[in-house]
C-alpha cells in the first residue's frame, strides 16, 4: 500500500512538472542552450551563429525601475555594451515579456528607447512567448549570461553586487559582468559565475 501511494504521489509530481513547465537553469560550464529569435529589424540570430565568439544575454524590461536606473537615469548598461561590442562580444538583448504585458515593445518602441537611452547592442530580441527566456531560467530585468566562445555557459546573475534602484550605488557595486568578460577573455575561470539576479520579474 505504502509503495503504490509512493508511486502515485511520484508520478503525480511528473505530471505536475510537465504540466507547469517546471525548467532547471543552464548550468555553468555546460553548452549554453541554442535558440533562434527574430531581431527588430526581422533578422533570425540564433546563438550558433555567433561561435567563437564571447556572447552576453540580456534580459531586459524598458519599463522595470532597475533596468531605467541602469539605461535612462545613467547609461551604465549602455557604456558596458558599447566598450564589449568594441572588443568583439556579442551582445544580445532579450525581452521575454509575453504579448501585451509590461515593457512588451513593438519595433518602433524599441528604436525610440534605444535612441532616448543610448543602448548599443549587437541586437535586441523579442521573446514574447517566453521559450528562450524559460530555457535559461531568466527571473529578472536585467538578468544577465556570459557564453564563452566555445558556447559554455560561463555566468549567470545579476549585473552587479547591489540590489537597488539608486543610481549611486553603481559607483559602489562590484560589476560581476565586466569581470566575468574579462575572466572570459584571459581564458581562466570566472571567480564569481553564479550570484542572485535582482530586478523586477520577467512578465511571462
Amino acid at each position: 500500500m505504502t509503495t503504490l501511494l509512493f508511486r502515485s504521489c511520484f508520478a503525480f509530481f511528473i505530471a505536475a512538472v510537465v504540466a507547469t513547465g517546471l525548467h532547471a537553469a543552464p548550468l555553468i560550464g555546460q553548452p549554453a542552450p541554442e535558440f533562434s529569435l527574430k531581431d527588430i529589424k526581422g533578422t533570425v540570430r540564433t546563438l550558433s551563429d555567433f561561435k567563437g565568439k564571447t556572447v552576453v544575454l540580456e534580459w531586459v524590461n524598458p519599463e522595470c525601475p532597475f533596468v531605467v536606473k541602469h539605461y535612462d537615469k545613467s547609461g551604465n548598461i549602455p557604456a558596458l555594451q558599447k566598450t564589449a561590442t568594441e572588443s568583439g562580444v556579442v551582445w544580445l538583448t532579450i525581452n521575454s515579456a509575453a504579448a501585451g504585458k509590461q515593457g512588451d515593445y513593438d519595433a518602433e518602441k524599441v528604436a525610440e528607447w534605444t535612441a532616448r537611452t543610448g543602448a548599443m547592442p549587437t541586437a535586441y530580441l523579442r521573446d514574447t512567448d517566453g521559450t528562450v527566456g524559460k530555457a535559461y531560467d531568466a527571473k529578472t530585468t536585467p538578468h544577465i549570461f556570459v557564453i564563452t566562445p566555445e558556447g559554455t555557459l560561463a555566468y549567470n546573475g545579476a549585473i552587479d553586487s547591489i540590489k537597488s534602484t539608486d543610481v549611486i550605488d553603481i559607483a559602489k557595486a562590484e560589476n560581476y559582468v565586466t569581470a566575468a568578460l574579462a575572466a572570459v577573455k584571459n581564458k581562466v575561470p570566472v571567480a564569481k559565475s553564479s550570484t542572485q539576479p535582482y530586478g523586477c520579474s520577467v512578465k511571462y
